[in-house]
């Protein structure tokens, strides 16, 4: 089966989708399958990735918002390039303007939506909250819905990573929702990879000691990631006990984050890490994750984290509420400081006491490869029928 993955929102720098895109390449080789990524870049070129893998770059525009992302700005070479490919089954990851495009491409294939992106939560839901209700909300961005219902009605399925999103779809009128849990790297996160004398080194940074509670947080430096929040959240729970946080990541708010953090010697900044063996090490050497998103579709940190054995400090809805809730983690009102503050000092005491820690027993997440051959053999069991009819 050739797969075509019409991906908006992969990119050189991008995190959690980069990630993912990158084991889709290697897992679908692997599983006998052809899967090309087609991408906006700088220019046009193909990188190979393997003999059945590879990314299609197509010349496209800077995203204002942040650059370090594009989008494709030229249906007709889209439309090409997928003509090109001739794929049996065309994936689109971005719920924006390329599905739109791809949904009214002639091409025969089936297709799916991969909800990669939440944009009720992560923009919608956090900006109006504090003065409205949920169906208000939801009323006001009934131009949102309708779109969403008509790429409903143009693609086989979409897929959802989160019950609670799938559940929300669901409640808007989709009826194409499949829920497919995502997952990690194998291989790559362990509590195994723990180092002590990498803790202690991490609290020095922090001015702490060895007995104080080390958290990390891990993520682009963006508004919807609310940093600032967390910030606030670890400094009002520090007065009760003693707590560093540890922030790794990179974004167009790293600067600012910089200047809020300047003035307490508990919060550190590291600067970008860019290989996932380090990133793993750092991570299983921390005592917990600490999480301020509520627009997560799938929180592929937290899924790592969870992989480390670290338990989870995560607002109470969408992909990280999940994962939190899964692994018997925290769980805080979304958006709220002072809740976010009273469940890291809850663990903090908790911890101190010996109640809990990165040794207990944390059930792993589901591994990429999993998910993968779930994705997979769905997509083939829609193949097959439009083989025949052809």
């Amino acid at each position: 089966m050739k797969i075509v993955d019409v991906c908006a929102f992969y990119a050189p720098k991008g995190g959690g989708v980069r990630t993912y895109i990158d084991r889709k390449l290697k897992v679908g080789a692997a599983l006998g399958h052809e899967v090309v990524v087609i991408a906006p870049g700088a220019h046009d070129h193909v990188e190979q990735r393997g003999p059945n893998a590879r990314i299609v770059w197509l010349k496209s525009q800077l995203f204002p918002l942040d650059f370090n992302y594009r989008y494709f700005n030229d249906t007709e070479a889209l439309y090409a390039a997928l003509d090109r490919e001739a794929p049996d089954f065309v994936e689109v990851s971005s719920p924006w303007r390329s599905a739109s495009t791809i949904a009214d491409w002639p091409g025969n294939a089936p297709r799916a939506l991969i909800m990669h992106a939440d944009p009720l939560s992560a923009y919608a839901y956090r900006w109006l909250d504090p003065v409205a209700k949920r169906p208000t909300i939801d009323r006001a961005f009934d131009r949102y819905w309708r779109h969403l219902r008509r790429l409903d009605g143009k693609y086989d399925m979409v897929v959802s990573a989160s019950p609670g999103l799938s559940a929300r779809l669901v409640e808007g009128g989709l009826r194409h929702v499949v829920t497919n849990p995502m997952g990690v790297d194998p291989g790559v996160f362990s509590p195994r990879l723990r180092d002590e004398d990498l803790r202690r080194r991490l609290l020095a940074m922090c001015e702490l000691p060895e007995s104080a509670t080390l958290l990390l947080g891990v993520g682009r430096f963006a508004p919807e990631k609310r940093w600032p929040m967390l910030v606030e959240a670890v400094e009002a729970a520090g007065s009760r006990h003693p707590v560093g946080l540890v922030l790794v990541g990179q974004g167009r708010d790293r600067k600012a984050i910089v200047r809020r953090v300047s003035a307490n010697p508990h919060i550190r900044i590291l600067k970008p890490i860019t290989d996932r063996g380090e990133l793993a090490r750092v991570m299983a050497s921390a005592d917990a994750l600490v999480h301020g998103c509520e627009a997560e579709t799938f929180c592929m940190v937290a899924a790592e984290a969870r992989a480390s054995g670290l338990p989870l400090i995560a607002p109470d809805e969408g992909g990280a509420a999940d994962q939190a809730r899964a692994s018997g983690g925290w769980t805080y009102a979304s958006a709220s400081a002072a809740a976010a503050a009273d469940a890291i000092a809850d663990y903090a005491a908790r911890r101190e006491r010996g109640e809990t820690g990165p040794h207990a027993i944390i059930p792993p997440p589901r591994t990429m490869d999993d998910h993968f051959a779930e994705l997979f053999a769905s997509y083939e069991r829609l193949v097959t029928p439009h083989r025949r009819a052809a």
